[in-house]
């Protein structure tokens, strides 16, 4: 999954040993039955081995002593419907608690976030497994261990359901990164741009303490924001010396024709709003909808003030030698009110981008401009520049 947890469907046997032997064969069924191809040929680290191993035995364990206590409590047996779905979601509550736990140490990712995130993805379908532990053990009972072999054919397909449901997200997300980079190289000034948008974006979310889907709406956000530029001609978006008026109108009309790009995939909804108003200023001057202040959405002012900064301190045919963090942080300053909303940079400046200790990793050969074509384009840009911030603080 994206925040590196691993989904299974070894819930169904672990449940049904459960409730069959209680916590003792719960936890060796867990521990032994779970061993993967990697672990055996020693791909990864004995102390990774036992924290995997861990985190499921422990539940297994705990799960069999909740499926026990509950077939106490109602006077049943273990292998009742009632107990063994308890028992089931003990442990799949710990597992998960635990294994987020461990890739949170491990990733530095918040354990909010690998909770959220993978929730939306297979949390309940992998419970759902539940009552298929319950029928599991109702005819291991009534039929004896073989018949348990009937359930290798349906747990293989949900399997085979997982594994396609990451590859399809795999695809979306390495399609959208694809997208996105062929967006910056048209521009060899914008090379990276996006990506490093994103991760700004991102980093303000996380200071403003903003909701998983919009930290996620704010990631594919920031890829996509400048997608509208494909429809943007080479002569006007290469173009070195001054933008005509009618060149500034087709540029202005990026944020408009991303939003028409993007429309169609349901999945990127929450995106749309972000990729139309990224340009909107504060103080209404913006475009293309000329939204003043809380009118704009949220996610977009948030994107607009990674847009500007990330401009900023990048090279620009207009602007050689990019600004310096403290600079630019004074640029957001000047005009937040005007252009961008103050809150959010107040957020920006507790991230590390504004400490100037991310590296924007802008290793790009740039092309070499003459004075006179430098100069041509720093002209255009008297009122707004191409990426649509203020020419006082020559921001593109």
């Amino acid at each position: 999954m994206p925040t590196g947890s691993l989904v299974t469907v070894s819930i169904a046997p672990i449940v049904a040993s459960m409730a069959l032997g209680g916590p003792a064969v719960a936890g060796w069924v867990a521990a032994l039955g779970t061993f993967e191809i990697r672990e055996i040929r020693g791909r990864i680290p004995w102390y990774g081995t036992v924290a995997n191993h861990a985190a499921i035995v422990l539940p297994a364990v705990c799960g069999g002593l909740a499926t026990e206590f509950a077939a106490g409590a109602t006077g049943g047996r273990a292998t009742d419907f009632l107990p063994t779905i308890l028992g089931a979601a003990v442990y799949f509550l710990l597992n998960a608690l635990l294994a987020s736990i461990l890739i949170s140490l491990r990733s530095g990712q918040t354990l909010p976030a690998i909770l959220l995130r993978d929730a939306r993805g297979f949390y309940l379908n992998s419970f759902a497994l539940s009552p298929l532990a319950w029928l599991m053990c109702q005819v291991y009972l009534l039929a004896g261990w073989w018949a348990t072999l009937l359930f290798a054919l349906p747990l293989y397909t949900t399997r085979v359901a997982y594994h396609q449901f990451v590859e399809m997200r795999e695809m979306f997300t390495q399609t959208v990164d694809a997208l996105a980079g062929a967006v910056d190289k048209r521009d060899p000034y914008t090379a990276n741009h996006s990506r490093n948008v994103q991760e700004i974006s991102v980093e303000i979310g996380r200071v403003m303490k903003l909701s998983e889907a919009d930290l996620q709406a704010l990631e594919w956000g920031g890829l996509l924001h400048d997608v509208g530029k494909i429809g943007v001609p080479d002569n006007v978006l290469l173009k070195q010396e001054r933008l005509t008026r009618e060149e500034r109108m087709i540029m202005n009309a990026h944020p408009v024709k991303g939003a028409e790009i993007i429309a169609p995939v349901n999945k990127l909804a929450a995106e749309l709003p972000i990729i139309r108003h990224h340009h909107e200023w504060f103080n209404g001057s913006g475009y293309p909808d000329r939204l003043i202040g809380d009118e704009i959405p949220l996610l977009a002012r948030v994107l607009h003030v990674a847009d500007a900064f990330e401009a900023m301190t990048a090279a620009r045919p207009y602007r050689m030698k990019p600004l310096s963090a403290e600079q630019a942080v004074a640029e957001l300053r000047k005009f937040a009110g005007i252009q961008f909303d103050p809150s959010i940079v107040d957020a920006f400046v507790k991230t590390r981008w504004a400490a100037g200790v991310a590296d924007p990793g802008r290793n790009v050969e740039r092309p070499v401009l003459s004075l006179a074509q430098a100069a041509g384009r720093m002209a255009s840009q008297v009122t707004t520049t191409t990426d649509g911030a203020t020419s006082a603080g020559g921001m593109a």
